[in-house]
């Protein structure tokens, strides 16, 4: 499985908030998929996707911020530069691939005291891709030398155009995407 990389980073300045929209254009939006690249390693990512059924999506160590800002229906495709978290075991790949389910942010108690919010994502059937090869076709990677600059939010929006390439470059089917 993978996960998206997206291409601006998910604060307030980067997309208006549909709440704040008239209520056609907030209709419209609302139907109006989004694409998104998150960021985590491997092991994290693949643990998200790891039970058919019950996936979901954690960012930036667990704040919720970032993810009310993901709706239902949105695309998203975790990158992973690494295989563990802080490893210098270098991976570079998208992991896996799915649709934002219908819910809102929740907590999640994973033990310890550390209780992230998270998502709930269907992901779909694909295979890992390295990010290389497509370094070049990719419309959020405008500075070739320091491309991996654009993942350090964490969270990522992307065109329509490189969520399409990433979900190919993964072997995902289109249509299961809603593409």
């Amino acid at each position: 499985m993978t996960d998206a990389v997206l291409q601006h980073p998910l604060w307030p300045d980067a997309a208006p908030e549909r709440g704040d929209m008239p209520l056609s254009a907030a209709t419209s939006a609302a139907t109006a998929r989004r694409n998104w690249i998150a960021v985590a390693c491997a092991q994290h990512a693949r643990r998200g996707c790891a039970t058919p059924g019950t996936g979901y999506m954690q960012v930036c160590h667990g704040k919720v911020a970032p993810l009310q800002r993901i709706r239902p229906g949105d695309r998203v495709a975790y990158y992973a530069p690494t295989v563990t978290m802080g490893g210098k075991d270098r991976l570079q790949a998208f992991v896996s691939i799915g649709i934002v389910l219908p819910g809102s942010p929740y907590a999640f108690d994973m033990g310890g005291g550390f209780v992230p919010s998270r998502r709930d994502v269907a992901y779909v059937p694909a295979r890992e891709a390295a990010i290389a090869p497509l370094l070049d076709a990719l419309e959020f990677v405008d500075d070739r030398q320091r491309w991996g600059s654009k993942f350090r939010f964490g969270l990522l929006a992307v065109s329509d155009h490189d969520m399409r390439m990433i979900a190919r470059a993964m072997q995902a089917e289109l249509q299961s995407l809603h593409f």
